[in-house]
C-alpha cells in the first residue's frame, strides 16, 4: 500500500491550490457567504482548467484520473471553502452516474455540457419524511402517453437554484414495490414548469444554497431516465463510494484549513506578554486537533486507495467518511474556543468553518447511518 503521490499528482495539487488562491482569495469567499450568492465565476475558472474532466474516461472527452486524483482535488477545494466544495462535488457525482448508467445519447449530450460548464447538475434524493430512510420516499412518476408525470416534495437539494442547472432526482415509479426496485432516476431542468426550488434560510452552506423542490406535473421524457424504469436504486450503489471518499477528502481539507487559521492565531496573539500558543493548554490542543485530522486523512486515503485498486472498500470509506466529518466538526469547534472573540465574529473564516462544519456530520449519510453500516459490515446487527 503506497500513499505516496507521482509528480503529476503534486503538480495537480500545486495547480488547484494556486487556482482556488488567485480566483478564491479571502475577501471572494466572504463575500459570497454573506451575500449567499453562488460562486459562478469560480465554477467558470474550474472549467478553464479541465477539473471536470478529471474523473471521466478518455474515451468520453475526460483526463482519466483517478480516485485519488479527484480526492486531491476535493481537498484542496475545501481548504479554501467546504461550501465552494458541493459546488463542484455535485456535478461530478451526478455526471458520472450517467457515464456507468446511461444510454450512449445521454453520455453523448449531457457530459459535454458539463465539461464546457454550460449545464450544472445537482442531486436530490432526501423528502420531509424520506432523509436517511429511503424506502419512506412518497416523490412519484407516473407514465403517460408520451412522458412521465412527477409530483411531490425533495428536501435538502444542494445547488439546485443555480442557473443552468439539471437536477438528478430519484422517485418512485413503482408506489408497491420496495425502494430497491421500484426507484427510478430522470434528469429535470430546474426551470421545468411545475417545478419550484425555493432556497432555504440554512446556518451554513450559503454560497451552493440547499433547496426545497416541489414537482407539480413536472414533465419528463423518455430521454431523461437514466438506467432504465425501477432501477434507480443500481445508480444510487454505482457512485456511492467515489461520493464518500469525496465526502471524507473535502471535510479534512475545510479540516486543514482549521489547523492552519488557529495555528497561526495562537502564534500571533499575545496575552500577558507572551504568544497564547506557549500555554500548555492551547498548545496541546493543537496538538491533538493536527494528530486527529491527519488520522483522519491516513484513512481517507487508504479509502481512495482500495477504491482506486478496485477492492470493495464499503467499510473503508464508511470509516473514513464518519472520522473525517466528525473531526471537522471537533476542529472548527476547538478553533472558535482558540481564537475566542474573535472567532464569533462574522469578520473572521473560523466562524465559517464552525457553521459549515456542523453540517458535514449529515450530509452525503449521517454518522449515525454510518455507524450502523460499519457495525453491519462487522457482523453485528442493529435492530
Amino acid at each position: 500500500m503506497d500513499f505516496g503521490f507521482t509528480e503529476e499528482q503534486e503538480l495537480l495539487r500545486a495547480n488547484v491550490r494556486k487556482l482556488m488562491d488567485r480566483h478564491a482569495p479571502p475577501d471572494y469567499v466572504a463575500r459570497h457567504d454573506r451575500d449567499k450568492t453562488y460562486p459562478y465565476e469560480l465554477y467558470d475558472a474550474w472549467v478553464e482548467a479541465g477539473l471536470f474532466r478529471l474523473p471521466f474516461p478518455e474515451a468520453h472527452g475526460g483526463l482519466g484520473g483517478s480516485v485519488i486524483d479527484i480526492a486531491i482535488v476535493a481537498e484542496e477545494i475545501a481548504y479554501t471553502s467546504a461550501d465552494f466544495y458541493m459546488a463542484f462535488a455535485g456535478g461530478v457525482f451526478c455526471a458520472l452516474n450517467i457515464v456507468r448508467k446511461g444510454n450512449p445519447e445521454q453520455i453523448a449530450h449531457w457530459i459535454p455540457r458539463l465539461y464546457s460548464g454550460q449545464t450544472r447538475m445537482a442531486i436530490s434524493i432526501s423528502e420531509p419524511e424520506a432523509g436517511s430512510d429511503v424506502g419512506a420516499m412518497r416523490t412519484s412518476a407516473t407514465r403517460g402517453r408520451d412522458d412521465w408525470s412527477i409530483n411531490g416534495q425533495k428536501l435538502w437539494c444542494s445547488g439546485a437554484g443555480a442557473r443552468d442547472t439539471v437536477i438528478n432526482v430519484y422517485v418512485k415509479t413503482d408506489l408497491k414495490a420496495d425502494h430497491r426496485k421500484g426507484m427510478s432516476l430522470f434528469l429535470v431542468d430546474n426551470n421545468a414548469p411545475g417545478l419550484q426550488c425555493r432556497k432555504l434560510d440554512m446556518l451554513g452552506r450559503h454560497c451552493t444554497g440547499t433547496y426545497e423542490l416541489t414537482f407539480d406535473q413536472v414533465h419528463a421524457g423518455e430521454d431523461r431516465l437514466v438506467g432504465g424504469v425501477n432501477k434507480g436504486w443500481d445508480c444510487v450503489l454505482s457512485g456511492l463510494q467515489l461520493e464518500r471518499v469525496m465526502s471524507a477528502a473535502g471535510n479534512i481539507g475545510a479540516a486543514r484549513a482549521v489547523i492552519d487559521i488557529a495555528t497561526a492565531y495562537a502564534k500571533e496573539r499575545h496575552q500577558f506578554g507572551r504568544p497564547i500558543g506557549s500555554n500548555q493548554a492551547i498548545a496541546h490542543l493543537l496538538a491533538e486537533m493536527a494528530t486527529r485530522v491527519e488520522a483522519a486523512r491516513a484513512l481517507m486515503w487508504q479509502a481512495a486507495w482500495r477504491v482506486s485498486s478496485g477492492a470493495d472498500a464499503l467499510r473503508e470509506i464508511s470509516m473514513a467518511k464518519l472520522f473525517a466529518s466528525e473531526t471537522y466538526a471537533e476542529v472548527a469547534n476547538h478553533g472558535m474556543q482558540i481564537l475566542g472573540a474573535y472567532g464569533y465574529s462574522m469578520e473572521f473564516p473560523m466562524q465559517r468553518h464552525f457553521r459549515d462544519a456542523r453540517g458535514a456530520t449529515v450530509a452525503a449519510g449521517t454518522s449515525q447511518m454510518q455507524r450502523n453500516l460499519i457495525a453491519s459490515l462487522m457482523g453485528v446487527k442493529v435492530g
